[in-house]
């Protein structure tokens, strides 16, 4: 019984790829994506802390805790585009 469960978890697990250009390209899509979607869908920016450095336009108004924001949810969009592409075989 215990072999079997073994082997059920086994099956479970999904292919995790490793890097590749390919990978790193969704990852920076996935990334642009969020960065698009929060320029306009962040309502009240600059809250909080800016960034030290001078950014371009596409990045006016952003601060730390935007910025954060973004790329933590490009970061998660893209883990789950790699692993729903690897687990179909298309990466």
């Amino acid at each position: 019984m215990i072999h079997l469960t073994f082997n059920l978890l086994a099956a479970a697990v999904p292919t995790t790829p490793t890097w590749s250009a390919g990978v790193g390209l969704i990852m920076l899509t996935a990334n642009l994506f969020a960065l698009v979607v929060a320029r306009y869908g962040i309502q009240v920016k600059g809250i909080g802390p800016s960034l030290p450095v001078q950014l371009p336009g596409l990045f006016e108004g952003f601060g730390v805790p935007e910025l954060l924001a973004v790329t933590s949810f490009g970061h998660i969009l893209g883990a789950g585009l790699v692993l729903g592409l690897a687990q179909a075989g298309l990466l």
